[in-house]
Order: C-alpha cells, then sequence, then structure tokens
C-alpha cells in the first residue's frame, strides 16, 4: 500500500477550494414566491442570515429583474454577512413596479398590481422565517425601483425605517396617484444633473418606449422630505472626494441632520447621467446611511 502525502501547493489549492465553497454556501441565492390576489410575485434573497438581522430590499429598475441589480449590489453583498444584512432582490410585475406615476404606460400601473401587499407579505415571510429585526427594514431602488422606494415611503412609512432613491426624482403632483401618510421617514437621494432619463430639472421620464410620466425636479424631491422632516432652514452643504477624475464627474453633499428628526441627503452628481457615479459605491453610501438612522 502507498501513501500519498500532499505536497504544500497541493495543499494550499485544496484549502483554497475550502475557503471558496464556503463562500459559495454563505452568499448562496434562495428564490421563492408568495401569492398576491392572484399573482404569483417571486423574490431572491441571500441567507443565511443570523436573527435579529437588517432586511434590505434591492430594487430593480423599469425594464430588469431582482437577479439583474444583484451585480451592482456586489459590495453590498460582501459586507451582508458581518453587518447581518438579510439582502432581497425582488421582481417587479412584468419587469415594472406599480409605483406612484399614475400616467405610467406599464402593465404594473395599468393592471394597479398591489405591490404594498407584496412588500407586506414579504416582511412577514422574513419575520417568521428569519427572525428579521422588524424595526430595521430598508429599500434602496435604481430609477423606476427608486420609485416604487419613494411609494414604500409617502404609503406604508412605518414599515421602513429608512430608504434610498437612486436617479429618481418624486412625481409631479399632477401625476400622483398614490395616498400619502406624510409621515417623515430619513431619505438618501442620489441623482445626476446630466441626466436624460430621470431630468434633474423634473419633466417626463421615457424607459425602454414607454413613458412614465413627469416627474418633479431633484431640489423639489429634496425640499418634500426635507419639509416633511420639520426643517426650514439651509442643508449643510459639503463636497466629497473626486476619487476618479476622469469620470467627469464630482458629488456635492447636501444633508439636513438633527437630533429628534429623520437625517434627509442628497447627494447631487455633478455630470452624472442615468448611472452610477463611480467616486462611491452607491449601495455602501446607502447601507451607511441606514445604519446611520439606527443609532439616532
Amino acid at each position: 500500500m502507498s501513501i500519498f502525502f500532499p505536497s504544500p501547493v497541493q495543499r494550499w489549492v485544496a484549502v483554497l477550494a475550502l475557503v471558496l465553497t464556503a463562500g459559495l454556501a454563505k452568499s448562496q441565492l434562495v428564490s421563492d414566491s408568495v401569492s398576491i390576489e392572484g399573482h404569483s410575485r417571486t423574490f431572491h434573497f441571500l441567507k443565511p442570515a443570523r436573527p435579529n438581522a437588517s432586511l434590505v430590499f434591492v430594487l430593480h429598475g423599469s425594464g430588469g429583474n431582482g437577479q439583474g441589480v444583484r451585480n451592482g449590489a456586489k459590495k453590498l453583498e460582501e459586507i451582508a454577512p458581518n453587518e447581518n444584512i438579510l439582502l432581497v432582490y425582488p421582481d417587479g410585475y412584468k419587469k415594472y413596479w406599480n409605483e406612484c406615476r399614475k400616467t405610467a404606460q406599464s402593465a404594473a400601473n395599468q393592471e394597479n398590481i398591489n405591490d404594498n401587499a407584496f412588500f407586506e407579505t414579504m416582511i412577514g415571510y422574513f419575520r417568521k422565517n428569519y427572525q428579521i429585526d422588524p424595526k430595521r427594514v430598508f429599500a434602496v431602488g435604481t430609477s423606476g425601483g427608486g420609485h416604487m422606494a419613494y411609494k414604500l415611503a409617502l404609503t406604508m412609512p412605518e414599515q421602513f425605517r429608512a430608504i434610498t432613491a437612486l436617479i429618481a426624482n418624486l412625481p409631479d403632483t399632477n401625476n400622483l396617484d398614490c395616498p400619502e401618510k406624510r409621515m417623515a421617514v430619513p431619505v438618501l437621494i442620489v441623482n445626476g444633473t446630466a441626466d436624460q432619463t430621470n431630468p434633474y430639472e423634473g419633466g417626463e421620464v421615457k424607459a425602454n418606449g414607454i413613458s412614465l410620466g413627469m416627474v418633479r425636479s431633484t431640489d423639489r424631491t429634496f425640499h418634500y422630505w426635507s419639509e416633511l422632516a420639520g426643517y426650514d432652514r439651509k442643508p449643510k452643504k459639503n463636497r466629497l472626494p473626486d476619487t476618479d477624475p476622469t469620470d467627469g464627474k464630482t458629488i456635492e453633499q447636501y444633508t439636513y441632520r438633527q437630533n429628534g428628526k429623520p437625517e434627509v441627503t442628497l447627494l447631487k452628481v455633478l455630470g452624472g447621467k442615468h448611472d452610477y457615479p463611480n467616486d462611491i459605491n452607491v449601495y455602501l453610501e446607502a447601507w451607511a446611511f441606514f445604519k446611520r438612522q439606527m443609532t439616532r
């Protein structure tokens, strides 16, 4: 009988394989669905998560899907185990959300899909099955997903600790069809001044060949949330480090923060289009914003 003794290199490869396997197990994507008013609504999430995890919904843009938005959030996925975050990637109805733009030509809006019930059911699902902390439920959405995040803050703010809206403005007043609870919540907005899809100064939003209606300017959107939170002076202004001078973008930060009031922050991306800036990772920025609200 011969006895095999692995070489140091072979042992190293074996250890590396175990580490990679363990990492893949930690980031295992699970898919499930719930029935909402006769529609099967799907969502995807990463497990495991320890009890009392923060629940973070990552919302895709118009025409997208839950798994498609994962690539942008990979840095957030990397820190999720240590930060005890349960990340959820829901799917919109036929790739769209029924958010608050009443003239939107998407099937979700025209069929008046009950997305509020979808999110309420998912929160209950994760409370029951994974013992998440119901006081640490957040949403970060891009474009149409940002509009859905706004809707969650407008219509069911008692269930969300804070939201982040990326490249999205509130619908204009004559294009808003959501009942507003007008409850102050922490809001982070990240918008680009050169965005042709979600115009920084407001106007019509068109995506994937359909109109999604008129939106307010970013300043009006920022003012809506800051006024609701009780701020009436000018926000604190700060310029973020230009970590990527080659991208032609810089970021100005405008912040309302005061004890006893929700934080409302705008990251104004000078030269930013309908995309993410390179100077920051927007998902890590959103998580840092969410964490600040948990200590207030």
